[in-house]
């Protein structure tokens, strides 16, 4: 196969939602269908030994959560998948951000339930920024279930997405009788052994609208209400257009059920026939768009994580690939560093297991051992024409708190503990301006983010520490040139702070918005941002 062949086979996505909606349980069935895993574990099981495949840290296998983002691939029908899951915990962190940079794709997964939750409207607005293509997958019809129609106006109204339901369901709960396949005008009819979990396919069967055998299959009364819905659809429902859809203003919607089975296998079927190939990146250094297809090799680093494997006390670096091919052994230009590296062993990374990758293509996320010279946002090339891919931004902080270890004599660890989590993207680190690291703040997305780095450090690093949770609220960053402008000058209010990060940036932290709007408003020339580079 060409290169050309092996990269237009490549589809990468993230699965975003909020906490429970069912999304570990969809990317196991996917990769049931890929072939990549037996036998999913029953994710909610916290009693027996099973955990989803994509849970590696023991803190997600004891909660039944995902903290960290996994990468997973597989083969299906001809195309090579790279999913690219993220925690949908609402204390996530900011790791989540950083792996929708690394998406081509998204598919948005809701509880039928429940609707548009609070951590999927976060996720969606970092999908809305870079216009990527965002697919739905309204989970749990084998449980009670909203109106689907109103699940739809729910989407429209909260995200600003149009919608085209794709297959429409037949019933809920108890009820649920099957879907409607819009494309091919036939229902696919739902029926469960009880043990679908652990099985790949589910039964189907195919019948027109209006046959007969329809009334009995789904009932007379479910049958009718079916061929009312379906009629009312195609005559007010949004037209489906492909291009919108790779705009990101219009979204494929799926219903099915992940736990039973139901509706993977054609979302999965769909999706790959309509979801883009590896999609261009911008050079900074041009304004031009790098064709994934090009000779050359580039690529740019979206993740950092320490300790994988405890034995070895290891960093691994994610890696997307944008153009050309990886080859075990080559030598790339790191931008950053200004030099000529050698690119020794990539990995995939199925959870904690792990495999020699001999080469990969655009589209592709794989692991670099990283003894200590990667930082997130890296570029990697070959080539004589160098290409630099734009940083990723640092997200605002949510929550904050003062961290200092308990035993002094413990120092050397602290720190390398601290700064090594800090690289990974799950944490921001500050200090006081011009201080040292006796005593910091720590920033978090998600307050489970304070926990886990508790958790971390005493059983990686084996440090203690003493934690006081501060009433920040709000970040900003101070884009005046530090020679010419003093922090110390300026007129905010009493409780605002004054730190700078690990990197020597000003930032200042707020306890409100009104605090914000004050230093906004009494100080003419200061100039803040919500977003800081890498």
């Amino acid at each position: 196969m060409t290169n050309r062949e092996e990269i237009e086979r490549r589809r990468t996505f993230a699965i975003i939602s909020h906490p429970d909606a069912g999304k570990t349980t969809l990317t196991e069935k996917l990769l049931l269908y890929g072939g990549a895993i037996n036998q999913a574990g029953s994710v909610k099981g916290k009693q027996s030994a099973k955990h989803a495949v994509s849970d590696w840290m023991d803190i997600e296998k004891q909660r039944g959560i995902s903290v960290t983002s996994s990468v997973l691939q597989f083969n299906y029908a001809g195309k090579c998948v790279n999913i690219l899951d993220t925690p949908g915990h609402q204390d996530f962190s900011e790791d989540t951000y950083r792996t929708l940079m690394a998406a081509d794709s998204a598919v948005m997964v809701i509880d039928a339930a429940k609707g548009v939750e609070a951590q999927t409207i976060k996720l969606f607005k970092v999908c809305t920024l870079r216009h990527i293509p965002i697919f739905t997958f309204i989970n749990k019809m084998d449980r009670e279930a909203r109106d689907p129609f109103e699940l739809m106006e729910n989407i429209e109204e909260i995200l600003g997405i149009k919608t085209y339901p794709m297959n429409w369901p037949i019933g809920c709960g108890k009820e649920f009788k099957g879907v409607f396949d819009r494309n091919t005008r036939k229902v696919l009819a739902f029926s469960s052994d009880g043990r679908a979990n652990g099985v790949k396919k589910v039964d189907e069967t195919e019948a027109e609208l209006g046959d007969p055998a329809l009334d009995e299959l789904l009932t007379p009364y479910l049958h009718q209400q079916l061929v009312d819905e379906i009629e009312l659809l195609d005559g007010a429902a949004e037209e489906f257009d492909l291009d919108k859809v790779l705009r990101g203003e219009l979204s494929p919607v799926f219903f099915g059920s992940a736990l039973t089975n139901f509706g993977v296998e054609p979302f999965l079927e769909n999706f790959l026939r309509l979801t883009p190939t590896p999609l261009a990146r911008v050079d900074s250094l041009t304004g031009e768009q790098v064709d994934p297809c090009r000779d050359e090799f580039s690529a740019f680093i979206f993740k950092i994580q320490a300790n994988m494997n405890k034995a070895h006390r290891d960093r691994i670096a994610f890696m997307r690939i944008c153009s050309g091919k990886f080859e075990r052994g080559m030598e790339a230009y790191h931008v950053q560093e200004g030099k000529n590296i050698k690119l020794a062993t990539g990995t995939q990374l199925m959870a904690q297991d792990r495999a020699i990758v001999d080469e990969a293509y655009a589209g592709d996320i794989i692991g670099l051992f990283d003894p200590g010279i990667f930082s997130i946002g890296d570029t990697l090339c070959t080539g004589k024409k160098k290409v630099e891919f734009a940083g990723i931004p640092t997200f605002s902080p949510e929550h904050f708190a003062r961290i200092e270890q308990k035993d002094t004599m413990k120092r050397k660890q602290f720190v390398k503990g601290m700064e090594q989590i800090a690289q990974e993207g799950a944490i921001q680190i500050f200090r006081e301006v011009g201080g040292g690291m006796e005593e910091v703040v720590v920033g978090v997305v998600g307050v489970l983010q304070l926990e886990v780095l508790e958790y971390r450090l005493n059983t990686e690093y084996n440090v203690e520490i003493r934690m006081q949770q501060l009433p920040f609220e709000q970040l900003r960053w101070v884009q005046n040139d530090p020679d010419t402008y003093n922090l110390r000058d300026l007129d905010l209010t009493s409780d605002t702070k004054a730190v700078e990060d690990m990197k020597g940036n000003r930032l200042l932290l707020f306890t409100s918005d009104w605090a914000v709007r004050w230093a906004e408003t009494h100080n003419e020339e200061l100039k803040l941002s919500e977003f800081g580079n890498i």
